[in-house]
């Protein structure tokens, strides 16, 4: 399967600039932070449960934040749970393939672009040769560090909790409910794998854009078209 980019689109969009700048501590509230003394962790209840709000308060988009967990947490709840409200197993597997369809279409193509700045989608062209393609948000433009940080625990944990629950189906001979769990790893997988190339994409054009404009313009002629390709080449075998 090939792989093919494209330039850095406006579809991408930016987080809103007053929200980050709403996050942006003043000098002064900077200095009076140093100066006391570290907060260590949740020391009662109440602290333990500020973390979520505190969280959301910091992100540049909380609502998409928080669907991207509730179609996430929800699936695997209603998997583990179903048992204890009904014996239908029609209806519980009925309502778990529509959570995680939900979810893939929703963290592909929502969650990725407005907390971290990417998408991918695979495309078929006209000789039948199918190929990722990889979008990226103007790197000039960083996502929240809160929404970046979040999205990529949900992309990483989230398979390897279907995939314990993978384990556990077949060491309990649970054979009905294992297609469920395939599927949840196939949409889980792919987003997993699609947004770790999406994002070694755009670190490795990034790269490449930077040493191709740096050097050339500082070496010039034969040189620096040489040394921009040992560049490109030694962040091609870094990025993958």
């Amino acid at each position: 399967m090939s792989t093919q980019t494209v330039p850095l689109l406006r579809t991408i969009e930016p987080d809103d600039p007053s929200a980050e700048n709403a996050h942006k501590p003043n000098v002064g509230s900077q200095q009076r932070q140093n100066l006391a003394p570290s907060p260590a962790m949740a020391s009662n209840h109440n602290d333990a449960e500020s973390a979520l709000p505190g969280i959301l308060r910091q992100s540049a988009h909380p609502v998409v934040l928080l669907c991207l967990y509730f179609f996430r947490v929800a699936a695997i709840s209603v998997y583990i749970l179903c048992g204890l409200f009904t014996n239908n197993y029609v209806l519980s597997t009925v309502v778990v393939v529509v959570l995680l369809a939900m979810d893939f279409w929703n963290c592909r193509n929502v969650a990725g672009r407005r907390l971290v700045g990417l998408r991918f989608w695979n495309q078929i062209d006209e000789d039948g040769e199918s190929y990722w393609v990889f979008e990226s948000r103007d790197p000039s433009r960083p996502a929240n560090p809160v929404d970046s940080r979040m999205f990529w625990i949900a992309i990483y944990a989230f398979p390897l909790c279907w995939l314990l629950l993978f384990v556990v189906s077949i060491v309990r001979f649970n054979l009905s409910f294992i297609p469920i769990v395939v599927l949840a790893l196939v949409f889980n997988v792919t987003n997993a794998v699609g947004f770790t190339y999406a994002d070694r994409d755009a670190k490795q054009r990034w790269a490449s854009g930077v040493a191709g404009s740096g050097w050339n313009s500082g070496i010039g002629g034969i040189g620096g078209q040489i040394m921009t390709g040992v560049v490109k080449n030694s962040i091609g075998k870094i990025f993958g």
